[in-house]
């Protein structure tokens, strides 16, 4: 059984994000298997606000080299969710 802190990651503290977050829009870093669903229930679980809207990228990784060796970064998931008017806001991305 996954719990809610399986599915979202950490949060992604950007100066785009930060932005949009006075929208009631926030980033998350989620785990690669998570869809729409899970994100929406683990973010009310976690922080008790209530999600309209989650929007769901997934990023490849880069091809870095280090000589003739060739490697890849992590792919990962990254999930922008908007919470409804009447919601509160969240407490942790107010103090960035």
């Amino acid at each position: 059984m996954r719990t809610a802190y399986d599915i979202i990651l950490k949060p992604v503290i950007s100066e785009q994000s930060m932005d949009v977050a006075a929208d009631k829009k926030y980033t998350f870093k989620v785990a690669t298997d998570a869809n729409k669903t899970q994100v929406k229930k683990a973010v009310e679980e976690i922080f008790g606000v209530e999600v309209a809207k989650v929007n769901i990228m997934n990023y490849d990784g880069k091809v870095k080299r280090m000589g003739r060796t060739v490697g890849r970064t992590p792919a990962y998931k990254k999930a922008i969710v908007t919470l409804t008017a009447g919601s509160k806001e969240i407490e942790f991305f107010q103090g960035l």
